[in-house]
């Protein structure tokens, strides 16, 4: 996947762009509006709103007229109207500094998967024993249907999604419970405990340490 970094601090983006090649991006940097809006084709663009020669806004704004390629905010801005704007906009999701590398990772593949029409919760899943099928609402585990609470339908459908890979708790808070707290998760583990037991299979569901959770691939 190409991305388009727009960032206009060296100090911010070579150690991002560099990041992000490790997790196996093909990743262009350029640091101004007009450069961006120049730019050859990228599959998802990560935009910076303080540009010292145009609003990122206007950037976005610009962009979202000409192309549907997958928008991403990325901006020390953290106030909630920032983030409406953004999104009213056409932007695809919005990331404040500063942020964990996995977190944008996260997000980016998300995204990408919503734009490219790819499977996600939405569709069919299946991991191991477990399949998914979130337009019936309903979780088989080898042929046996679960019985699940909203919340732990949604949890394990996230993981699911991300099968194999550690999804960090900040990315689940957001995506399962709709919020960026970042104080405790406790309620995290009540739901993951629930899960393994109606799982029958404790070791399906993989604790990583002071990062998040994981699937058993």
């Amino acid at each position: 996947m190409r991305l388009l970094v727009v960032e206009d601090e060296d100090a911010i983006a070579e150690p991002l762009v560099e990041g992000l090649e490790r997790e196996g991006f093909d990743v262009a940097r350029v640091a101004t509006g007009a450069e961006a809006l120049a730019a050859e084709h990228a599959d998802l663009i990560l935009l910076d709103l303080r540009l010292p020669d145009m609003d990122g806004y206007a950037v976005c704004r610009e962009l979202r007229s000409r192309s549907k390629v997958p928008i991403i905010m990325v901006t020390a801005k953290g106030e909630e109207v920032d983030r409406v704007i953004g999104l009213e906009l056409g932007a695809d999701d919005y990331v404040v500094k500063p942020f964990g590398l996995r977190e944008l990772v996260a997000r980016i593949r998300a995204v990408s998967r919503r734009s490219s029409g790819e499977p996600t919760r939405s569709a069919i899943l299946r991991a191991g024993p477990i399949e998914i099928d979130s337009r019936a609402h309903r979780v088989t585990v080898n042929g046996r249907e679960l019985s699940l609470t909203g919340k732990e339908f949604d949890l394990l459908g996230l993981l699911v999604a991300e099968a194999g890979s550690v999804v960090d708790r900040r990315t689940i808070m957001r995506e399962v419970w709709d919020t960026t707290w970042l104080g405790s998760t406790k309620t995290i583990d009540v739901h993951v405990a629930a899960l393994r037991k109606k799982l029958g299979d404790a070791g399906l569901i993989e604790t990583v340490r002071g990062v998040g959770l994981r699937l058993r691939p």
